[in-house]
């Protein structure tokens, strides 16, 4: 399997799904009435699931739920990321957190953490290394970390919509994490 460039995390792919690798569904649906949006990503394989890809589908979720337990009122789209970070780099995969200056991260952690969702499917608040305003009640998040481009695997993502409320958050995605 080659590994696909970050234009290409975008664009539909074409063929057979391969067996026994993962494989990232990326939902953005638009509410017609509204007009605001919802965003959601699971990872699924097909065939056997093997022990490495389930170890990383463990810290990714790992990740997920620290993010989760941290979102409230008052913090900052950057300790959300810091707590998904911590994870996955305690596990041994890179991040942008611990990447060497200047090196362009292709795999591991490579992106944010995630973003506010509303009346855009990417909007503020962003929660990654440069988000430093802090989460009100009312802020609607996508957190997704992953782990993600690994040669000869491919990788893990989970995404979840979250409405933070008075005293913590509110879990908007209700669809199991089974791969």
């Amino acid at each position: 399997m080659s590994r696909r460039s970050r234009e290409a995390a975008t664009t539909p792919a074409r063929g057979p799904l391969p067996a026994d690798l993962p494989i990232t569904v990326d939902v953005w649906p638009r509410d017609e009435i509204s007009g605001c949006w919802a965003d959601m990503a699971r990872t699924f394989v097909t065939g056997e699931i093997g022990a490495e890809v389930a170890a990383i589908a463990a810290v990714v979720r790992e990740a997920l739920e620290a993010a989760r337990a941290g979102a409230r009122p008052g913090t900052t789209g950057r300790a959300l990321y810091d707590l998904a970070a911590e994870i996955v780099e305690d596990a041994g995969y890179p991040t942008q957190r611990a990447r060497t200056p200047g090196q362009t991260l292709t795999h591991g952690f490579w992106f944010s953490l995630g973003h506010g969702v509303g009346l855009e499917v990417h909007e503020p608040p962003g929660l990654g290394l440069a988000a430093g305003e802090p989460l009100v009640a009312g802020d609607v998040i996508a957190i997704e970390p992953g782990i993600e481009d690994l040669e000869g695997i491919g990788g893990v993502r989970f995404e979840d919509l979250l409405l933070i409320t008075e005293d913590g958050c509110e879990t908007l995605t209700q669809y199991p994490y089974d791969l």
